[in-house]
């Protein structure tokens, strides 16, 4: 049985091990280098510093478990403002098709609803096809298309193709 709670310090190494871990999966040969750089900007100005980077932007993580063991993750910025933002969605490749990411979705917004968020946005990228079908399903509106020119934490920069999803939470 899934259960979500906020991070704490000590899910910190099962946090930073999933985030690699998936980038790396995602990574095609071609851009092995880029996503590199990439998990070394996001470790350092994000994923490193949890707590304190969310603070910065109004938001929250959160974590998944299944008894004992780390399942997944999310964090959620911009919360009680007009639109928050979804990030670092990763399910534990262990534990998907059983209804995890959808269980931490629906909990992120209605966090977002709670504190009076009207809308929750959110990106994914063209390698992540499961995910773009999963936000669809779930009822998400894609409101744009873009390819990242800038490596930053939130993007690989270069060629990859980024959307951008939202959800009304009125």
């Amino acid at each position: 049985m899934f259960a979500i709670r906020r991070y704490t310090d000590a899910d910190h190494p099962a946090v930073r091990d999933l985030f690699i871990r998936i980038n790396r999966e995602l990574a095609p040969p071609e851009l092995r280098q880029a996503f590199e750089r990439y998990l070394e900007v996001s470790l350092r100005d994000e994923i490193d510093r949890l707590a304190d980077y969310y603070a910065e932007k109004q938001g929250s993580f959160w974590v998944a478990h299944d008894g004992g063991q780390f399942a997944g993750m999310f964090g959620l910025e911009g919360v009680g403002s007009v639109a928050a933002e979804l990030r670092r969605m990763y399910v534990d490749p262990a534990y998907r098709k059983r209804g995890l990411a959808r269980m931490m979705l629906e909990y992120a917004e209605r966090i977002c609803r709670e504190a009076g968020t009207s809308a929750l946005t959110l990106s994914t990228s063209e390698l992540q096809q499961a995910a773009l079908a999963f936000y669809r399903n779930a009822g998400y509106r894609l409101v744009r298309e873009e390819t990242g020119a800038a490596q930053s934490n939130k993007t690989v920069g270069g060629v990859i193709r980024r959307y951008h999803f939202e959800m009304d939470l009125r």
